[in-house]
């Protein structure tokens, strides 16, 4: 791990944007049209702006965007694309890292919620993310559904992926909601292993973690197409507002 750039550095960054299919246009469009639509003609506040996969794309919407993220080396490849040196970005940890206010929108796509490994660092996200937005802003949060059901009954290993390229697996904690995530990328039959620390969490305790920081729920889908959200979903795209008034 890059202490200063944390499980995201260079080594990461150099082939972020090749390896996830998170940058196909179906996925970007209907994220950036719904974050548009919720930030209208104020400013949105991106927490772990990444390489811009959203950034910059709903900037080039019109929508003022300023990113927080802990990687240097993240930020560098989206300082790097066509209007990346446009986006504001603050480097410093998401959950705690304040920045000039105040934002229509506040958002954190992708289960990067489950980056904060603690349900203390979760909570404190929540109340950072309070206090910069204006009164009737809202906050969005993409993330996964915990895949318990998906276990075998006695087992904490979950297999997710397996090819020519890479193999995936994450493992469980139940008493404390810590997940490992294990990767071992393959190149003409040698593997190179890295893990990533998560806390998984589930909608009604995020729930709980909005009214704690003076949020309320206002809207939950399946995904970013509206889809509704139900006991079968694998995933929930979740918004919170801040009252208006009293």
């Amino acid at each position: 791990m890059d202490d200063a750039d944390g499980y995201f550095g260079e080594r990461v960054a150099a082939t972020y944007d090749d390896s996830s299919h998170t940058f196909e246009p179906g996925l970007v469009e209907p994220t950036v049209n719904l974050l548009a639509e919720l930030a209208g003609d104020g400013r949105a506040l991106e927490l772990a702006v990444g390489t811009g996969r959203i950034a910059l794309p709903l900037a080039a919407r019109g929508v003022p965007v300023h990113g927080i993220d802990l990687s240097r080396a993240m930020v560098a490849r989206m300082r790097a694309k066509p209007g990346g040196d446009a986006i504001d970005v603050t480097i410093g940890d998401f959950a705690t890292t304040r920045v000039a206010g105040p934002f229509r929108l506040a958002y954190l796509v992708f289960n990067t919620i489950m980056n904060l490994t603690t349900q203390d660092a979760q909570v404190a996200c929540f109340q950072n993310v309070a206090e910069h937005l204006e009164p009737g802003g809202c906050f969005v949060i993409e993330v996964g559904v915990p895949p318990l059901r998906r276990l075998p009954p006695g087992q904490n290993v979950l297999p997710w992926s397996a090819g020519p390229t890479e193999w995936v697996c994450y493992t469980y904690d139940f008493a404390t909601q810590a997940s490992q995530g294990h990767y071992i990328d393959l190149d003409d039959g040698r593997g190179e292993y890295h893990t990533i620390p998560f806390r998984y969490v589930w909608p009604a305790e995020l729930d709980l973690m909005a009214r704690l920081a003076g949020m309320r729920l206002r809207d939950r889908w399946a995904d970013w197409t509206r889809e509704p959200f139900t006991g079968e979903s694998r995933g929930h795209v979740s918004v919170w507002e801040k009252p208006a008034g009293p």
